[in-house]
């Protein structure tokens, strides 16, 4: 322990990151050879497997949606009706107007 306590931050930090580096590679390794075990396991009762790899996730991707209410107030305020009520539109529905009044 003492042997790190002699060594500069610089060379803490490059020695961080090879630790990182090095046990990525291990992991990633032994992740290969238990899918391959996988398989194996699978042929010899013959099914198939297909495995998906959690860094291959799809990003699935949305487009911009556009308003649906407009803030009668200031009509540079809009919401597209997802996600949480703006306090505007909440102060609106609370003092007994109806969300429909702000449709665009």
């Amino acid at each position: 322990m003492s042997e790190l306590n002699d060594l500069s931050v610089t060379e803490l930090q490059q020695m961080m990151k090879n630790v990182e580096l090095a046990l990525k590679e291990k992991q990633d390794r032994e992740r290969k050879d238990i899918y391959a075990q996988i398989r194996a396991l699978a042929a010899s009762v013959g099914a198939t497997v297909e495995i998906f790899d959690a860094k291959e996730k799809k990003v699935r991707k949305t487009g911009k949606v556009a308003p649906k209410y407009r803030n009668p107030d200031n009509p540079d305020i809009t919401w597209t009706g997802r996600g949480v009520t703006p306090k505007w539109m909440r102060a609106l529905i609370e003092s007994g107007r109806d969300k429909s009044e702000f449709l665009i």
